[in-house]
């Protein structure tokens, strides 16, 4: 699984119009499932997600979680991370798994992340989806579930 989460001061995710996802102070996470993915790739990225320390504290250093801070997650499943650009002018997808298979996986990269404690809202799995967000840093980081991060 591949995964882009960036520290939002907000986030919200549209679909037809409509607010389906909303978030305050936290990280929005983009996630892509690939083929060969399993629980065991959403539970290293659940735990990443939840203790990477990337938050400041009060002498203003990246030195504290999402868990510390009590922050919230918006998670929007994001096919095109597993996009291979290398050859010609299309994107290819091969590398991403079955959208059956990649559902089951964010929906359970959701419920771990609840199990944990930690205030989620979704977009709508592959749904055509507006995206906004107030990128606070900028901070943003690219995570691996194996580990090319």
């Amino acid at each position: 699984m591949k995964a882009v989460i960036q520290r939002v001061t907000r986030a919200s995710v549209h679909v037809e119009g409509k607010t389906v996802g909303q978030i305050e102070y936290g990280l929005l996470v983009l996630l892509g499932v690939a083929k060969g993915d399993g629980e065991s790739d959403g539970r290293y990225l659940v735990e990443k997600i939840r203790t990477l320390r990337i938050f400041s504290d009060e002498q203003g250093k990246m030195n504290c979680s999402l868990a510390d801070i009590g922050g919230s997650v918006l998670l929007v499943s994001q096919f095109t991370l597993l996009g291979r650009t290398a050859n010609g002018r299309r994107p290819s997808f091969d590398e991403a798994a079955l959208p059956e298979e990649a559902n089951r996986l964010y929906e359970q990269v959701v419920a771990d992340l609840r199990d944990h404690g930690t205030h989620v809202e979704t977009g709508v799995f592959a749904a055509h989806m507006q995206v906004e967000l107030l990128n606070d840093g900028p901070v943003t980081f690219v995570l691996d579930s194996r580990g090319a991060s």
